[in-house]
């Protein structure tokens, strides 16, 4: 059952495990009184995800009533999600993305500068530098403002991103009712942040946006994220309704949450794997070299980035190994016929056991070796389809795939040019890490530690 799972151990690893145990397409679980199934099938997963996603259109995962941004791109349901997923994917698009080169280029800089400012660089913490450093990007994109935890580690958005991952046994209990019992979320009037974050980020919308506002040709095409988010308020795509100031804060909160911490670990555990794979550490960085050698201004941009083979393979395997969420939560519309054997009633929930399926050898031998050659495009095979899914698929993915996939790559390349990584003694090798247990995410509950030798 997930709740208990959630409070006493990681709910990846129990995906992982359930996969292994049953080798089933799918397995029934009780969520106490209610029936729910986790799919472990590719197929199904593909059914569910995007073939009916007409009978799988809302998550099951909702806040508390009065949660002031509860109501959310991740939590919301039809007809208000698509409405605001249609008017928030044109910010994503890969043009729109280039626009932000310079935020990108600014804060691998201070990446750099930061480690170089570290004289003994063996106790930086590699998560919380990476999270500093998706912070910023992903908080500057949110609300428009500058930040500046990736130089120094602090910053007032900083500050609250850190109590966001501030979890203990109270928090884990509604952050599990959210997410696996809304009833019971509902009842107690749980919220997905404390009162003080959601007041916070309310005050900075407010300010900025008045400040846009002004400055804004009426009609203009929203140049990012922010304005995106104003425009909101002109036109919901026919709602015939406003959305008050909280349902707009809530978009930007949901896309600082959901990215930070996801991106920043995904990127830990990327150097740290390096670290314990010297071979393939070398074979990146002779990439980037080449790559940037034939670069006019010798600088590698996010197109160039893109287009690195070896380096999105490297990337392609830590989002594998370490998926942030491994999982993604349905509810069936209607009554639905899973296969011959099984029909579910309406209202049931489902998980694709997205972090299960990308551990089973069956589909990726050696699935605890990080092997990015299983992700050439002489390796990849058809079969793989839905197997892997660090960023779900279908209409109802994950919205800034392409946002974490430009941080990922500029943070881990210009890292990669600047430093060899090196493992440190006493530390655990990457099968030891220990998973945190209270959270939601697939992330380590303790710092990782490594050394940084200047190239």
């Amino acid at each position: 059952m997930f709740l208990a799972t959630g409070l006493f151990r990681s709910i990846g690893i129990w995906l992982i495990e359930t996969i292994r145990h049953f080798k089933s397409p799918y397995v029934g679980i009780w969520l106490f009184w209610r029936p729910a199934l986790i799919i472990n099938s590719p197929e199904i997963a593909r059914n569910v995800l995007v073939k009916d996603f007409g009978s799988f259109r809302n998550r099951f995962v909702a806040a508390g009533p009065g949660d002031p941004i509860g109501l959310n791109l991740l939590t919301a349901d039809d007809p208000l999600w698509s409405s605001i997923r249609r008017r928030l994917t044109s910010i994503f698009t890969a043009s729109k993305l280039r626009a932000l080169q310079h935020l990108f280029d600014t804060k691998t800089s201070e990446l750099i500068q930061r480690i170089d400012n570290t004289e003994d660089k063996t106790k930086i913490s590699v998560r919380m530098m990476c999270t500093d450093y998706t912070t910023d990007v992903v908080g500057t994109a949110s609300f428009g403002v500058k930040t500046n935890a990736t130089l120094t580690g602090e910053d007032p958005i900083r500050t609250i991103t850190k109590s966001f991952m501030d979890f203990d046994l109270l928090r884990g209990i509604s952050w599990s009712a959210i997410f696996f019992f809304p009833e019971v979320a509902e009842f107690f009037r749980f919220k997905m942040f404390p009162k003080k974050s959601t007041d916070f980020f309310k005050r900075i919308y407010l300010t900025v946006s008045k400040q846009r506002q002004q400055q804004n040709v009426p009609g203009s095409a929203p140049k990012d994220l922010l304005d995106a988010l104003i425009s909101l308020k002109e036109n919901v795509g026919g709602l015939n309704e406003e959305l008050s100031d909280d349902t707009i804060v809530a978009q930007a909160v949901a896309f600082l949450f959901a990215g930070y911490e996801t991106s920043g670990s995904s990127l830990a555990f990327a150097l740290y794997e390096l670290a314990f794979y010297p071979e393939i550490q070398e074979k990146l960085y002779a990439e980037l070299v080449e790559a940037k050698d034939k670069c006019a201004n010798n600088s590698l941009d996010i197109n160039t980035l893109a287009d690195l083979q070896y380096l999105n393979c490297v990337i392609k395997e830590a989002l594998r190994k370490y998926s942030p969420m491994g999982w993604m939560d349905r509810v069936a519309l209607v009554d639905y016929k899973i296969d011959d054997k099984l029909t579910i009633p309406a209202g049931t929930p489902l998980y694709v056991n997205a972090i299960g399926m990308q551990y089973y050898e069956e589909f990726y031998p050696e699935p605890e070796k990080f092997d990015p050659d299983r992700f050439l495009p002489e390796n990849e095979k058809e079969s793989m389809q839905f197997t892997y899914l660090p960023f779900g698929e279908g209409p109802r993915n994950c919205i800034g795939k392409r946002f974490a996939q430009i941080s990922l790559r500029s943070a881990l390349a210009k890292l990669v040019l600047n430093y060899e990584f090196r493992p440190l003694p006493g530390q655990p090798t990457p099968s030891e890490i220990d998973i945190d247990k209270l959270g939601l995410f697939y992330v380590p509950s303790h710092h990782l530690y490594l050394d940084f030798i200047r190239r």
